[in-house]
């Protein structure tokens, strides 16, 4: 029987900050530089005024998507490690955008050759994971993000699956620590793609409870 395999999007499979940086800079005459911060902290005007606040950071956010999306790049070896989960698991991609980039997010991910199913969300992303573990009722499931919080919320509402913590943007990665209700982190997709590989190949769901998440490198 197939697994199910529930992975975000931005600093998973699509470069973001790097590029929404680049953006700023030409467009905003805004530095960016995120260091494990918040958006908003990051950001420094280039003439010495007023640093953004957090609505104006939602405005230069939701500038970004999803008018500047082709700006994004495709991470490393994501594709390739998606196409052959594919032949084990169901995938869906789960990313936290308003609903009206669904679509645009579903053209992205074609244009790189990745055709899933796309769902959006806001908030948490507990309650779309036990929805969707309920919905196709495979015995495994494996979560990938790139934020603690969501693995924190998947742990309480869907504590069965098993969660994995990527930082795939290299400037990023140092600067985050590993996501405590993580089972793992892994910040490459060929070593994730043997990571999850596992998972689904031994047919047994995650531990209720996460302990110090395994860091695994390339």
């Amino acid at each position: 029987m197939k697994g199910l395999l529930i992975c975000d999007c931005d600093e998973v499979l699509l470069h973001m900050v790097r590029h929404f940086g680049v953006w700023l800079r030409e467009h905003h005459d805004i530095d960016f530089a995120i260091e494990g911060g918040d958006f908003a902290s990051s950001m420094r005007r280039r003439d010495g005024g007023a640093a953004p606040t957090q609505e104006e950071m939602w405005e230069l956010l939701h500038g970004f998507f999803p008018d500047e999306m082709s700006r994004q790049t495709l991470v490393p070896h994501a594709r390739e490690a998606l196409a052959a989960l594919s032949e084990i698991a169901d995938v869906v991609i789960l990313t936290n955008l308003a609903d009206h980039n669904r679509e645009p997010r579903i053209a992205q991910l074609l244009g790189h050759d990745m055709d899933y199913r796309v769902e959006t969300n806001t908030g948490g992303k507990g309650n779309p994971v036990s929805r969707l573990v309920a919905e196709f009722g495979h015995p495994v499931t494996v979560f990938v993000d790139d934020l603690a919080v969501h693995h924190a919320s998947v742990a309480k509402h869907a504590p069965q699956v098993h969660r994995l913590h990527m930082v795939s943007e290299p400037s990023l990665a140092p600067h985050v620590a590993p996501a405590a209700d993580a089972h793992a982190r892994i910040d490459d997709w060929q070593a994730a793609q043997a990571w999850i590989t596992d998972r689904f190949t031994a047919g047994v769901p995650a531990p209720a409870t996460a302990t110090i998440p395994e860091r695994i490198s390339a």
